[in-house]
């Protein structure tokens, strides 16, 4: 009952340090895994790059998927463990586990049967079609080893447990970052397999990362652990994991989705738009998503004391976590804004790339700070299990706001107006956040209003 105890009675603002710096690092190894190997890919060639670009909504909805069974049995088990019900968080993981491997396998094969059809979509340049199934033709079995390994991260971050999943992660990210440059260029007693090897590379770092995350859920005893003994199927409870996890999974879902309708309107501009947008993405993803997992690391806080019935820790948690989501994301503004040609740089980015790009970052980057808040308030919604009012915000981000301001800026400032449609959308999105949460706060105070009376 220790971790319990922890997240009861330790103060809030150490709490959140706690819960959060070890997610945070978690989620900036996540992604670095797509910014590497475009790092490294980018200097053979801008096609290259462009194939990586390409394959990144396929990846990006593969880890949506991984994100969405993770954070439902996170919250799932954090909600029973503030309940003191013991045998149910030992259930969920066992759930967890079954549904990562089963749900890993058929995305496996669903990657493998669209990928053809899908990268004839974008474009008719023979060599990036074929750079493009080379590559997404072995990262597709990254997803089995990717969702497990992110499942039991975040069960093992449930209990309280932020520093050993890390570890686990940092692994693979070191066996990706070491083996990137040996097999795309071959060194050593390695053979030189070009954009393959980058793929080959990221499988081989998310397998590791999943063995190593099983040997820690078996191998040490654990707040929760797998449960074999009386195991049967609860339809209930994987719906409550789908549920759960559901708002997380829209909000990275909607970004494949996102980059896929965005490359539908680059296609008619160039290859060399693709292939910065591409590259640009996965820089405001790293910074994004690594606020994210601070954002991540408040939710069991907020999530335990929600079901412990601690309307104060929870509004507390809230805030601190507010406070501290405004401040990175404005850091991380302030690094596009001010250093776009550096971080172009690291894609080898050539000059025709840069001669729109730079703007265009500064342009997009001008959207993190609003996006960071709206996000803070989905998930106050998803921990206090107002689902639908957390995947409200995140349709209005990426689907409800976004496409109608491509559509119109594309006509009114072309290339400039794609850019431009992003501040546009997270703009509106913290507006509509701000207010389905005065709604919220004036029906809860109209309830106790009534219940005085």
């Amino acid at each position: 009952m220790q971790t319990n105890n922890k997240m009861a009675v330790a103060p809030v603002g150490k709490l959140i340090w706690q819960m959060s710096i070890p997610p945070l690092i978690s989620m900036f190894l996540q992604y670095s895994y797509n910014l590497i190997d475009s790092a490294f890919v980018a200097r053979l060639s801008e096609n290259a790059l462009t194939a990586v670009s390409l394959s990144f909504p396929i990846t990006t909805l593969m880890n949506a998927a991984s994100i969405w069974i993770g954070v439902g049995v996170n919250v799932l088990i954090a909600g029973y463990l503030g309940q003191k019900k013991q045998d149910e968080a030992n259930t969920t993981v066992t759930h967890g586990l079954l549904l990562a491997f089963g749900i890993g396998a058929l995305l496996n094969l669903l990657s493998l049967l669209i990928m053809k059809p899908y990268f004839r979509t974008f474009t008719n340049n023979e060599e990036i079609y074929q750079l493009s199934i080379a590559y997404m033709s072995v990262c597709s079995f990254m997803q089995i080893p990717n969702m497990v390994h992110i499942a039991i991260q975040k069960m093992i971050q449930a209990t309280g447990n932020m520093i050993a999943p890390m570890w686990f992660q940092i692994a693979g990210v070191v066996v990706n970052f070491v083996f990137d440059p040996i097999l795309i260029f071959g060194i050593g007693i390695f053979p030189a397999m070009g954009i393959r090897g980058a793929a080959v590379a990221t499988v081989a770092g998310y397998l590791l990362s999943m063995i190593l995350a099983f040997a820690l859920l078996l191998g040490k005893k654990q707040k929760v652990q797998v449960k074999i003994k009386g195991f049967h199927l609860q339809k209930q409870m994987i719906r409550r994991i789908f549920a759960f996890g559901l708002p997380s999974f829209i909000m990275n879902a909607l970004s494949s989705f996102m980059v896929t309708f965005v490359n539908l309107f680059l296609v008619a501009y160039s290859d060399t738009a693709i292939a910065f947008f591409g590259a640009y993405f996965k820089v405001q993803q790293l910074i994004v998503m690594t606020v994210n997992g601070l954002i991540q690391g408040c939710l069991p806080v907020m999530r335990f004391n929600y079901g412990a019935g601690n309307r104060e820790r929870l509004h507390s948690a809230f805030r601190y976590g507010t406070a501290l989501v405004t401040g990175m994301m404005i850091l991380g503004t302030l690094a596009v804004i001010l250093f776009p040609a550096q971080i172009l740089g690291l894609f080898t980015a050539s000059e025709a790339m840069r001669s729109f790009g730079i703007s265009a970052m500064r342009i997009m980057a001008a959207s993190y700070l609003f996006c960071g808040l709206s996000t803070m308030i989905s998930t106050y919604f998803q921990a206090t299990e107002k689902v639908g009012s957390s995947m409200a915000i995140q349709l209005c981000r990426q689907m409800f706001f976004l496409v109608p301001s491509l559509w119109c800026l594309d006509k009114l400032f072309h290339l400039n107006g794609i850019w431009l449609a992003f501040p546009v959308a997270e703009t509106a999105t913290l507006l509509v956040a701000l207010v389905i949460m005065a709604w919220h706060r004036s029906k809860i105070s109209h309830n106790m209003f009534q219940g005085g009376k």
